[in-house]
């Protein structure tokens, strides 16, 4: 079956689950992790994208965002690229670093944002990175001390979860680590991280109860919430696909992109597919990855076997563009 398209949308919350390619570690020492972080904070702050929680295993990584200019998917791609890229060089390795499609969950954020929060930085325990909460407190790679004050973290968010349980900061942390004490006894969660009607139900009990009562559940398995924001959220999806298939409809493709990028640029279409450095095309080359990753949703690599650049350049040119795009205020519909 063909797999269904990511969902997004401005201020959309995601749970971003990415393991490696057959399970295999993607984290072998702490420079390792030391870069990924670097790279993930940039991002984060250059595109708006905000971070609620965060951790690191071995072998996966999960990450709490909510959209900000840039599609979760785009922010993704371009992580996960110049990640890859380095870990490869560094440890002289080749081939794929990720498994080919990570999880991405579309959240409600009342009542999820807590849980999952405590959900994601409870990982490295049930991972036995740490035997303890106590040691929990002090591991260098989720975002849980930051919550707690011991290390400051500048792309992630650290007052809008707090103040979930009190203005006050202190009395706050301390309900907050009572918080995730209590969630030792729920165990792994499916209804956060399984199927599709257990997940979007909000949990095995509403099943049974809208069963019992002959209530049908909407649910999809890339949305958690309940059924109301499901039908909401697929409206949203529906929207936006229905742009990507409009402009397809229309013969857009990477040829006629480039054509409308030269028209609004005021160049010529040569001056885009032509190599090299020169500003002019730069610049259209830059803002033609923009717009052909975020409107068309074709992936880097796509891009990248039709300009004649790797994968990684189509990622940094995109992000070039979408800058350019913004700044002289260039909407591909215009």
């Amino acid at each position: 079956m063909p797999r269904q398209s990511r969902i997004d949308a401005p201020g959309a919350l995601h749970h971003i689950i990415c393991r490696g390619i057959e399970r295999k570690q993607i984290f072998l020492d702490d420079q390792d992790r030391d870069d990924f972080l670097e790279r993930l904070g940039q991002l984060l702050l250059m595109t708006h994208t905000r971070c609620f929680a965060w951790a690191l295993i071995p072998n996966h990584f999960h990450l709490l965002l909510r959209t900000g200019t840039t599609p979760i998917a785009t922010v993704m791609e371009r992580l996960l690229t110049g990640y890859a890229i380095h870990f490869n060089h560094r440890h002289d390795r080749h081939g794929h670093l990720f498994q080919n499609r990570y999880k991405s969950i579309f959240c409600q954020t009342e009542p999820y944002l807590l849980e999952l929060v405590r959900y994601i930085h409870l990982n490295p325990f049930r991972a036995g990175l740490v035997n303890t909460l106590t040691d929990l407190e002090t591991y260098r790679y989720s975002g849980h001390r930051a919550l707690l004050g011991k290390c400051t973290t500048s792309w992630q968010e650290i007052m809008e979860v707090l103040a979930r349980f009190t203005e006050d900061l202190g009395l706050a942390q301390q309900r907050y680590v009572a918080y995730v004490a209590d969630g030792l006894m729920l165990g792994n969660r499916p209804d956060l991280i399984g199927g599709g009607l257990l997940r979007s139900a909000g949990g095995w009990e509403q099943v049974r109860l809208a069963s019992k009562y002959g209530e049908h559940l909407k649910s999809d398995e890339r949305i958690l919430g309940d059924s109301d924001f499901v039908e909401q959220v697929l409206g949203l999806a529906s929207e936006q696909l229905e742009k990507t298939e409009r402009l397809r409809s229309k013969g857009m493709n990477i040829d006629t992109l480039a054509q409308k990028v030269a028209e609004v640029l005021g160049i010529k279409v040569d001056e885009i597919w032509r190599g090299g450095k020169k500003p002019v095309t730069v610049m259209g080359r830059s803002l033609l990855c923009h717009w052909a990753t975020s409107e068309l949703g074709m992936t880097a690599e796509a891009v990248s076997k039709s300009v004649g650049i790797t994968a990684a350049a189509v990622v940094r040119a995109a992000q070039r563009g979408q800058a350019l795009a913004a700044s002289r205020k260039l909407y591909l519909d215009q």
